[in-house]
């Protein structure tokens, strides 16, 4: 997601550098490319033309330091109206209450019954939440046994009367969690393929009878500017505390992620960037606009990191990376916790300069770790700490021993000696920006 849009607005930004201030001249065409990309990435008419009109003002109306360069200011506005736009702060889901309820709505085909499943996961990982799922689908055929069968994934229970009337339901499963010690109800809800009547009539009883603490729109990301009418749409009738964008993960421009608050005023609280239980994300507006802009979310790999890196090792190894010490030894050690924060391709894209250096357009088979993994593995520990040791007799060695070839045991080392520059750059606070 908004990589191209991403690369036209770090090239716009580009081209400013060597200026030596900021004026009309030097800042139109860059403006005008900022007006393409944004327009290209779906992003609506009103809010491009609000966020150029914004930024030229701001930016002719700055003085630029001795100490800054034009370029660095610039993009400093540029990443700040970002963070305007996409709503400026961060906000959480309810989870300070002793009991809480969430409905989830949207358009069928959103994946609405799948995020139910996530947001189950989350709240139980991260907020120690005993939840409850609800299925209020009656309709959608099989919606009812997708919800059961994800819950089951979990060992998370589901509260189902079958083809009952959802809006009894809903009543009975918030008596129903209350008596059994669950603190948290999840409300899947049916979707049509538009908005209509009957369905929202549904929805607005089901939310009368549940009373629930938030009521989010599942919506999918790939539909462009058409997502702010069904935004509207929704939010009329149900009052609507916040969004969440599926499909992030897809082809999706990203526009609608750029549109929704400022049009809305409906905050973006997660975005689905897997079809993993697990591939869900809070939505940062800052951390957002440094993706955007090719700067990197150190804090979200952190956040994932946090859960499955052990404390002591991790400061270990932030230590090694500081003096540049990180070996091949500790990336052993390290491969199969990286494992576990997900495709590590997804990971890669998050870090500083990811476009930049190519890592966007990487696609990592899990059968590629195990050969990475191989190789490593038939060297000697002093090969491991020393890499730099590996002669052509030695890499012919490991390569046999691997069952792997030459060139795959320098294509190893080659990767490793860029990333781990790349990790002293961060560690020492250096990363260039990505223009």
């Amino acid at each position: 997601m908004f990589e191209y849009m991403g690369d036209r607005i770090s090239n716009a930004i580009k081209n400013i550098k060597g200026m030596g201030r900021i004026t009309e001249d030097n800042i139109s065409d860059a403006i005008k490319e900022i007006r393409m990309a944004l327009l290209e990435a779906d992003v609506n008419y009103e809010v491009v033309k609000e966020f150029t009109k914004s930024v030229k003002e701001k930016a002719l109306g700055l003085d630029v330091s001795k100490t800054l360069k034009p370029e660095e200011v610039f993009i400093k506005l540029v990443k700040d109206e970002l963070i305007l736009l996409l709503g400026s702060d961060y906000v959480e889901l309810e989870t300070s209450k002793k009991f809480s309820s969430i409905m989830l709505v949207g358009l069928q085909g959103s994946g609405k019954t799948t995020t139910c499943g996530k947001i189950a996961a989350m709240v139980r990982k991260k907020h120690s939440k005993k939840p409850l799922l609800v299925a209020c689908d009656i309709y959608r055929p099989a919606a009812i046994d997708q919800l059961v069968e994800i819950g089951k994934s979990l060992g998370i229970e589901v509260f189902t009367k079958g083809k009952e009337n959802p809006v009894d339901i809903a009543k009975e499963a918030v008596i129903y969690a209350k008596e059994n010690n669950f603190d948290y109800v999840i409300i899947d809800t049916a979707g049509r393929l538009h908005i209509d009547d009957e369905l929202m009539s549904e929805l607005e009883n089901i939310k009368e009878a549940a009373t629930p603490d938030e009521t989010l729109l599942v919506i999918d990301a790939m539909m462009g500017q058409d997502a702010i009418n069904v935004i509207k749409g929704f939010n009329e009738k149900l009052e609507l505390t916040g969004a969440i964008l599926t499909k992030m993960d897809g082809d999706t421009k990203g526009g609608v992620a750029l549109s929704v608050r400022h049009l809305t005023n409906v905050p973006i609280k997660f975005v689905g960037d897997s079809e993993k239980l697990d591939g869900l994300s809070e939505f940062y507006p800052e951390r957002m606009a440094d993706r955007i802009l090719d700067m990197g979310d150190i804090l979200s790999i952190a956040e994932k990191a946090s859960s499955v890196i052990d404390e002591d090792e991790a400061e270990n190894l932030a230590k090694k990376m500081k003096k540049g010490n990180y070996d091949l030894e500790d990336f052993l050690l390290n491969m199969k916790q990286i494992k576990k924060l997900g495709p590590l391709e997804n990971i890669l894209k998050m870090m500083p300069g990811a476009r930049k250096m190519g890592l966007n357009n990487i696609n990592i088979d899990p059968k590629d770790l195990a050969h990475v993994e191989a190789i490593v593995l038939s060297m000697t520990p002093l090969e491991r700490r020393k890499p730099e040791i590996l002669k052509m007799s030695r890499k012919q060695r490991i390569a046999k021993g691997s069952g792997r070839s030459v060139e795959e045991v320098n294509r190893l080392l080659k990767q490793f000696e860029s990333m781990k520059e790349m990790m002293k750059q961060i560690s020492r606070g250096n990363m260039n920006l990505p223009f």
